[in-house]
């Protein structure tokens, strides 16, 4: 079984925390997921000292004794409370332990300590994602946890993209319509219409999950990409916008995509909301993002 890990809170997060953490989700993410490439070093600190829009981040880590006198973290775990209105409820959990440090509690102590916390903070639903049909599926179940949403994270090869087809598609004119496209926050211009599109999101499909409503408007969206900001990334937006805003005719947003390149020059970019609204109400769908919403 080996020496017992000691589990300890982190706050607040230090630069040696941070390194720890990356490397226990590095080793962890190898093992349970060789596909996707771990967080960036250099952006450990911001994503455990900048949490998401609305919420409250808390770090565990369980550390083990090597026999000479020194301790290395095995596992690490955080707990995001939600504190914005309509979301007060929930919490999100992530918990990696090391592949060689696994099979000895080290998980259900990092576990023990989320829930309680969790319970203290007055949440009633807590949320994990985990790779499907692996041992972090199966040790959640084990402790009560239950199956609420699927989610298939999908992966385009831009290299592969025919890029004469890819400009064909995007110069195609739209009656009515124009592309707008921006870095960072909206333009004042369009941030209430804005705020409108990205309430759709409360529309898309949650499966069982207790997932609550956020109410958006020009300030939050406005805050939400400052906060990506904050951590490094590079937030892209592009939305279809029908009418001018000049004269009667209100500029509205009938669709709109986030992109996310995680510290601003990663390979890999993610995508965040996705929408289609319709402003007769006729017709409303959203694509769950594929990462979670900052």
């Amino acid at each position: 079984m080996g020496t017992p890990a000691s589990i300890r809170s982190a706050e607040p997060v230090s630069q040696a925390d941070a390194d720890a953490w990356h490397e226990v989700v590095t080793a962890s993410m190898a093992e349970d997921l060789p596909d996707v490439p771990p967080p960036p070093r250099a952006q450990a600190h911001a994503r455990l000292t900048r949490p998401r829009l609305g919420t409250r981040l808390l770090t565990w880590f369980a550390y083990q004794d090597d026999g000479r006198g020194h301790s290395r973290a095995v596992g690490a775990a955080t707990l995001c409370l939600f504190d914005r209105e309509g979301q007060e409820h929930l919490a999100e959990m992530e918990l990696y332990v090391r592949p060689d440090a696994r099979r000895r509690g080290t998980g259900t102590e990092l576990l023990s300590a989320v829930v309680a916390a969790a319970v203290s903070a007055g949440r009633r639903s807590l949320i994990a994602e985990v790779p499907a049909c692996t041992a972090a599926e199966l040790f959640c179940v084990r402790r009560g946890f239950r199956h609420a949403l699927t989610l298939h994270h999908l992966l385009l090869s831009l290299s592969e993209v025919h890029r004469g087809w890819l400009d064909e598609l995007t110069s195609v004119e739209r009656p009515g319509y124009r592309v707008a496209e921006w870095n960072g926050a909206v333009p004042d211009a369009l941030a209430d219409a804005f705020a409108d599109a990205k309430s759709v999101m409360n529309d898309m499909p949650t499966g069982d999950l207790d997932h609550g409503t956020v109410a958006w408007d020009a300030e939050r969206v406005r805050a939400m990409a400052a906060v990506v900001a904050g951590r490094g990334d590079t937030l892209l937006t592009v939305a279809a916008v029908h009418g001018d805003g000049t004269g009667d005719g209100a500029a509205e947003i009938a669709g709109f995509t986030e992109v996310v390149i995680p510290g601003g020059t990663a390979a890999r970019a993610q995508q965040y909301d996705t929408a289609v609204c319709s402003t007769s109400n006729a017709v409303r769908s959203s694509a769950a993002p594929y990462h979670s919403t900052p």
